[in-house]
């Protein structure tokens, strides 16, 4: 079996994992409506294991060539379906834009009801992947990454939080909630395994070690 046939067989086994560990993973208001559930620890842990080690190279980047928010339905782009999906009491103009609501930044803790005052955070951020492997990949998949709406890789939170966090990896930064840190590594490793991006060897270790607690 090759490897991407079997990477596509563990994430449809993980699926149904994910599924049976949702109730109780999110901490906070409204967490039902927020990042899709990533897989167990123990499947990041498997994930993990397979993920290639390597030194990360960012020679030609550009967030351009991530193109992103692109429309997802009718008027709405996907940082518009995102506030909608993880805020609450959102309501939004013709346009898609919200224009009252409430919004609960699971990283920090805080609640805000401006939508100005959230940002959508790509959980493995567009620089990174580029570093692990997407800097190979054609536009359109790496629109795909940009926009996915299906892999727990997007997340409203507190913008400053998500300025401060920027494009670092586990190894150097991990939300300061406690309570969120085992869903975020988990969310992840996942979204890493599924896009058959590498890791560094100070990050691999990170993430065993968060896991490890999980």
């Amino acid at each position: 079996m090759s490897k991407f046939y079997a990477r596509r067989r563990l994430s449809i086994v993980a699926a149904f994992t994910g599924l049976i560990a949702s109730v109780g993973l999110f901490n906070g208001p409204n967490a039902s409506a927020a990042l899709p559930t990533p897989v167990s620890a123990a499947t990041a842990r498997s994930y993990l294991a397979t993920l290639d080690v390597r030194t990360e190279n960012r020679t030609g980047y550009d967030r351009d060539l991530f193109p992103h928010w692109i429309t997802q339905s009718g008027t709405c782009n996907t940082r518009e379906t995102v506030l909608k999906r993880d805020g609450s009491g959102v309501v939004t103009d013709s346009s898609c834009a919200a224009t009252s609501g409430s919004w609960y930044s699971p990283y920090d803790g805080a609640t805000w009801s401006a939508a100005s005052d959230v940002d959508i955070d790509h959980l493995v951020p567009l620089a990174e992947a580029w570093d692990s492997g997407a800097s190979a990949w054609t536009t359109s998949r790496r629109q795909s990454f940009a926009n996915d709406l299906t892999r727990p890789q997007l997340l409203a939170v507190t913008d400053n939080v998500n300025q401060s966090k920027g494009d670092q990896d586990p190894a150097t930064w991990m939300p300061s909630r406690t309570a969120y840190r085992c869903t975020y590594v988990r969310a992840w490793v996942q979204v890493k395994y599924y896009y058959d991006l590498s890791v560094d060897s100070a990050e691999k270790t990170a993430l065993q070690n968060h896991l490890a607690s999980c």
